[in-house]
């Protein structure tokens, strides 16, 4: 059995400030998650609908790459998809991912429970199929999470839902939006990937705000401002 070890890079979150406790004291006095708005619910069914029938070409493309690679390496073969623990609004659901790493680096007895830590070792390089390297580097690895979004578990836009580990963590140090709405695909947090702004946790905050006060087309405005500028992070090719 393979145990692996957590990185520091895998939780990059940061606590509140008092300073976002202060501006944003509304949003740290709820106590339940907030009601979802019909609205963005349907705008996510549909939009996830439509990108899982545009993604389906590249899917079967990676399945095939997959078969190839673990036909011509063995070490590499294994399912092209998985699944760990993690939290949306406050709910455990199993987060889908297209398989980065070679068999032997997963802890399968923690895979077995749901546990991220089992597949903790996609941070190595040296981990990693070809395949998925390329997959990585595009965000590729994301796709199934379409089928998150589709049935409920998640939103296009919101905090990124984090695995019950890091979530608990998280919540710990006393950040709630997690808690409050559901995970999103894309949000102003995570589109400051790969910058020093990536786990500053007031972006999630303007989110939430912004999810209580904005006009229902107001907020799917929003939604749409940052999938746009989500797609030209992920068209740089910088994921790591």
């Amino acid at each position: 059995m393979t145990t692996n070890i957590e990185p520091k890079e895998a939780f990059p979150y940061k606590p509140p400030t008092e300073e976002i406790k202060s501006q944003f004291a509304e949003i740290f006095a709820l106590k339940e998650p907030l009601p979802v708005r019909l609205p963005k619910l349907v705008f996510d069914k549909v939009l996830s609908g439509l990108l899982l029938l545009a993604a389906t070409p590249a899917l079967l493309l990676l399945k095939g790459a997959y078969v190839i690679e673990g036909w011509l390496i063995p070490e590499n073969k294994g399912p092209m998809i998985f699944s760990y623990n993690a939290v949306s609004a406050g709910k455990i659901f199993p987060k889908y991912k297209i398989r980065l790493i070679k068999e032997k680096y997963i802890d399968q007895e923690g895979a077995k429970r749901g546990d991220w830590l089992a597949y903790s070792a996609e941070w190595t390089p040296e981990s990693r199929t070809y395949v998925g390297r390329f997959a990585k580097k595009f965000y590729l690895d994301e796709l199934p999470q379409f089928y998150s979004v589709f049935i409920g578990d998640m939103s296009i836009v919101g905090p990124r839902p984090l695995s019950v580990l890091h979530y608990d963590r998280d919540l710990a140090q006393g950040n709630v939006t997690r808690f409050l709405i559901k995970g999103g695909l894309l949000g102003l947090g995570h589109i400051n990937k790969g910058t020093p702004e990536m786990g500053n946790p007031v972006y999630e905050y303007k989110y939430i705000d912004r999810y209580l006060h904005l006009s229902p087309m107001g907020l799917i405005g929003l939604d749409l401002s940052i999938i746009w500028r989500g797609i030209k992070v992920i068209l740089q090719g910088k994921g790591l």
